[in-house]
């Protein structure tokens, strides 16, 4: 901080010392002016109690941001303000001596006043009200002990509210500093209790405090979306992966990345088929796999929440796309037990692999189209551009090689569970 009344007294200019020249008087009265200042000071440090009160109590009045900081802590405001003043004042008189402390009484106020929440509009009004009330009483002060020296404060007014100026950017650089460590700090904690959550490690006893931070009801009712993105660009933000429907306006405030996928925390509050509906309004980009697992009832049950989100993911097709777990509960069954469906496509199709491969393609293709259309050989038959008697052939071909009759209901499970196996495993 420079001096906050810098002499301003130099050698003499003009032809002859003993004709003055204009800035001679002007030093002169530059230095009368910092002599007033200076009793006047001295008065005002000696009266900081009582110019602390007026100030508090002015405060009080005019700052509705500081009037809930002197109802919860009227003696703690008390003696911030009056350390201020002291550090302040005593800066009139001794700038050197009280640049320091006078540097850090104002940088921790502004973090102080950060982390209580008081607006930072607030906490520089206060200290422009406390700037405008110290240069009143030392105008006051000047005319009560000779009015014709107020007129010499004028050389000094530019640098004592240079000097309030200065100390409101000392605050709100101090303020900004601290908010955007407790921002960093929110985050950070949120980000943890949301990773806890989905990794069902978060205790009992936390659930109501994660609820308030979250903003979300302890017992509401919840799914997971995981999301696989196609590999994203060098130097692109990390956040969500696709556009989340207005169905979850804060999603992105519950959004967690994992290794393999990222996560988003869906509160649900709609009809029985909400989530059908938040699965066709999903925007996934190109090369993206998202998987949406069953609704599940409170935050304790999140994490059982994510691993359904994560069978949905992996029952999606490599190809990209969106998977409800509802909607795809055989193809489920798959994918959370891959030794089993690779053990029973080897079981079912195996037969078919002594085929040349060609051939072996169309069976497997004819088989799943008419198992999609519901077992209609002319839907099939339309789906592959053949006519129905070819579909039947291929699969009474089927049935003679693997031995299973796709009229029983046993066998068409089977089929049906050996053919995702074989499309989603790739067994």
């Amino acid at each position: 901080m420079p001096q906050v009344v810098r002499s301003r007294i130099g050698a003499p200019h003009g032809p002859s010392p003993a004709t003055p020249s204009p800035h001679r008087f002007r030093s002169l009265a530059d230095r009368e002016a910092v002599e007033v200042l200076h009793r006047a000071a001295r008065v005002l440090v000696a009266s900081l109690p009582a110019l602390t009160d007026r100030l508090v109590e002015a405060l009080y009045a005019q700052e509705p941001g500081y009037r809930a900081a002197i109802d919860s802590g009227r003696a703690e405001v008390w003696q911030e303000v009056h350390h201020s003043l002291r550090h302040n004042v005593g800066s009139l008189i001794q700038p050197r001596e009280f640049r320091d402390s006078a540097h850090r009484t104002s940088r921790w106020i502004g973090e102080t006043r950060a982390e209580q929440g008081v607006p930072l509009d607030a906490v520089l009004h206060a200290f422009r009200m406390g700037g405008a009330m110290v240069w009143q009483d030392l105008v006051d002060e000047t005319a009560r002990r000779d009015p014709d020296d107020v007129r010499l404060l004028v050389h000094v007014a530019a640098d004592v509210w240079n000097f309030v100026d200065e100390h409101c950017g000392i605050v709100a650089d101090a303020y900004r500093q601290a908010e955007r460590r407790l921002s960093w700090r929110r985050e950070n904690r949120q980000r943890l209790v949301v990773a806890a959550l989905l990794d069902g490690t978060a205790r009992i006893a936390d659930l109501a405090e994660a609820a308030a931070m979250l903003g979300l009801p302890e017992q509401g009712r919840y799914a997971v979306l995981a999301v696989a993105a196609a590999p994203r660009r060098p130097g692109a933000a990390a956040g969500p992966p696709l556009s989340l429907p207005a169905a979850a306006p804060d999603a992105p405030a519950l959004w967690h990345p994992g290794p393999d996928a990222e996560f988003v925390i869906l509160p649900l509050a709609g009809p029985p088929g909400e989530l059908s509906a938040l699965a066709a309004a999903l925007d996934v980009p190109a090369g993206a796999r998202a998987g949406i697992g069953s609704a599940v009832e409170g935050l304790a049950a999140l994490g059982d929440a994510r691993r359904l989100a994560e069978t949905a993911l992996r029952a999606c097709p490599a190809s990209g796309g969106t998977v409800l777990l509802d909607e795809h509960l055989p193809d489920a069954l798959v994918v959370s037990s891959p030794a089993l469906a690779g053990a029973l496509a080897d079981r079912v199709l195996g037969p078919l692999d002594r085929l040349d491969p060609a051939d072996r393609d169309v069976i497997v293709e004819t088989l799943t189209a008419w198992l999609d259309v519901d077992g209609s050989a002319q839907r099939a038959g339309a789906r592959l551009y053949c006519h129905r008697n070819t579909v039947l052939n291929r699969l009474r071909r089927f049935e003679q090689l693997t031995g299973r009759c796709l009229t029983r209901p046993r066998d068409a499970v089977e089929v049906s569970l050996a053919l995702a196996a074989r499309r989603l495993l790739g067994t």
